[in-house]
């Protein structure tokens, strides 16, 4: 998720955080003693450099004397990196971690707890979907940052064609399914393989369930649940409008550029990133490439459906020799200001942590129908246990696959979820 969020980035033209700043001064409370430099670790295409020098810009302002030396650092490869460098007595001040990957990081020990230091970060305005990845067990770990979810991708000439207007309620998406299929019978209504994991966790968050829960001190599976079994038959009713096969994900093969630029697909469920690399495809391939956005819809027109929201979040190592100004400046980067100039440098790509610094997306654009449908976002389950769930094979995708072929949705639950417990409680 994380490596194609940041292509996401790319095709909106932003630029990759290399930069740094100045010589900003001195905590005023340590003129003599204090620290003159703090370490600062953003991935690549994380941190626009006009962004990331007025942050620094305005952190040196406050501290003269004091120098953010920011250092740029690459996915591949990247646990392995932060795991040793909090393990160092000089690892970064701050640094950008995966939204589902904050939580082992906090347990270990590595991470400061920042609980305390809550009202000067701002967190009361930070987005709930964004802050729940950021906490475990009511203690705050480290800041929201960005994310960026899932709406659905379709060819406007098509959908004029069959008379379908953008849905906002599931049934007026099925029905819409059905008028492209009779408008069209050669064409794919929507393209969603079997396995598209993310979209089926956003059903069962709108069915009030969850792909795992906490059981006193253990976790268990949530598949083999009604909640579950509501989602997948509502998965399985919209991937019979689908000749995508039952048993791969949306990347196998990548749908943006494999699949979509082929022609003959109404509508698919993509990233921004996608949905500019489907474009892009097929300006190459000499196409026109025509397309509308609308949020998943909700089973009512009030709200739109649940969506997962991928991203990052900005934490301080434990072992910190410089954690009071790196919180200054952490409360600086995750503060309104700085978040609604990082919206508009990434012209909506990326959702900033507080709807009060969203970016005015174009009407129609993809990031309008984003920023929508974030407003009712949510994380995977915040435990250190997680990660080995989302490991291949995934329970989750083969409990699709299985229940797309037949296989009962409690049969095929409860096998996912005896996986799901064995890997989560590791």
């Amino acid at each position: 998720m994380k490596r194609k969020l940041i292509v996401a980035v790319s095709v909106v033209g932003m630029m990759a955080g290399v930069a740094a700043c100045g010589n900003g001064g001195d905590d005023k409370a340590k003129a003599d003693s204090g620290p003159k430099e703090i370490t600062v670790w953003v991935m690549d295409g994380s941190a626009p450099k006009a962004w990331i020098d007025a942050v620094n810009a305005e952190f040196s302002a406050k501290h003269p004397g004091v120098t953010v030396k920011v250092e740029t650092q690459q996915w591949k490869g990247i646990q392995e990196k932060v795991t040793t460098a909090l393990s160092e007595d000089t690892p970064p001040d701050v640094l950008e971690l995966g939204n589902t990957q904050t939580a082992g990081y906090a347990v270990t020990g590595g991470l400061a707890e920042l609980t305390k230091d809550k009202a000067k970060l701002g967190a009361d305005a930070w987005a709930k979907g964004m802050l729940a990845s950021a906490e475990i067990d009511g203690k705050l770990y480290s800041a929201p940052w960005y994310a960026a979810n899932r709406v659905v991708v379709y060819d406007k000439k098509a959908y004029a064609k069959a008379g379908v207007t953008p849905p906002t309620t599931r049934d007026e998406w099925v029905a819409g399914l059905e008028k492209l299929k009779a408008a069209d019978p050669k064409s794919q209504p929507i393209y969603l393989p079997g396995q598209s994991w993310y979209v089926l966790a956003g059903f069962i968050w709108d069915e009030g369930g969850d792909l795992a829960t906490k059981d006193g001190a253990k976790w268990k599976g949530g598949l083999a649940t009604p909640q579950a079994a509501s989602a997948m038959d509502f998965y399985k009713k919209l991937q019979s409008f689908s000749t995508a096969p039952k048993d791969k994900d949306e990347a196998t093969p990548q749908q943006s550029t494999d699949i979509v630029p082929k022609g003959g697909v109404s509508s698919w469920i993509g990233l921004g990133w996608e949905a500019g690399g489907a474009e892009k495809a097929l300006k190459d391939a000499g196409k026109e490439a025509d397309f509308g956005y609308f949020p998943i819809p909700g089973k009512t027109a009030d709200k739109p459906g649940t969506v997962f929201l991928g991203g990052s979040n900005l934490a301080i190592a434990e072992r910190s020799k410089n954690k009071d100004l790196a919180k200054e400046w952490l409360a600086l980067a995750a503060g309104k200001d700085q978040m609604t100039k990082y919206a508009a440098e990434t012209k909506g790509a990326l959702l900033p942590n507080q709807v009060g610094a969203n970016f005015a997306p174009p009407a129609g654009s993809f990031a309008e129908a984003m920023a929508k449908a974030g407003a009712n976002g949510k994380i995977t389950p915040v435990t250190p246990g997680w990660a080995n769930v989302e490991t291949e094979p995934n329970p989750i995708k083969d409990f699709m696959t299985k229940v797309l072929n037949g296989t009962d949705p409690a049969k095929a639950g409860a096998d996912a979820d005896t996986e799901i417990a064995n890997r989560i409680n590791k």
